[in-house]
């Protein structure tokens, strides 16, 4: 009897020393893994890409088209980039500010034209960039199942939709306009 007694008290002193070690493994599951991390700051400075682009569109472009698009980008991309804040704070990831380096040289070259020019680089630059987008949302939607996965998942549709809609300004032919 004595025997089980000290058995069982082995037993409950040695689960309750392997408490903490679990109790800090779930801790450490709700922080981003680096590839986590890195889509998410990436994911937000790209939303800021768009917001920013959108923003220039809506006072540049010649096209009411372009600039019913660039209102578009600018509203999805809001929403999107606050999911993606809100994510990445309960990972433990600090939101970036700023745009993607691309998106920034981007911006510094529409700044610099007006009319139809602009309106082709804008939307040919979109196309280029949702494709590019939507490759890396599904690369994540697809290797990760928690939040980030989640996050990506859920914000691939807009993406599509947004290269849909630039794709078919494309095709229009802006610059017959």
């Amino acid at each position: 009897m004595k025997t089980h007694a000290l058995f069982l008290a082995a037993s409950a002193a040695a689960l309750l020393a392997a408490a903490p070690p679990a109790l800090a493994w779930s801790q450490q599951q709700s922080q981003a893994t680096p590839s986590q991390k890195q889509f998410l700051t990436k994911a937000i400075q790209g939303d800021n890409s768009e917001i920013e682009l959108g923003r220039l569109a809506q006072r540049q472009a010649r096209s009411d088209q372009v600039r019913q698009f660039a209102n578009t980008l600018v509203d999805d991309h809001t929403k999107a980039r606050d999911e993606a804040t809100k994510v990445a704070q309960n990972l433990g990831v600090t939101p970036p500010d700023g745009v993607m380096p691309d998106a920034a040289q981007e911006s510094a070259k529409l700044r610099n034209m007006s009319g139809i020019g602009f309106d082709r680089e804008f939307v040919s630059y979109m196309v280029k960039d949702h494709k590019k987008d939507i490759a890396d949302f599904k690369k994540e939607a697809n290797d990760h199942h928690g939040p980030v996965g989640q996050l990506a998942q859920k914000q691939l549709p807009t993406l599509e939709k947004h290269l849909k809609i630039a794709e078919s300004l494309s095709d229009q032919r802006i610059s017959r306009r």
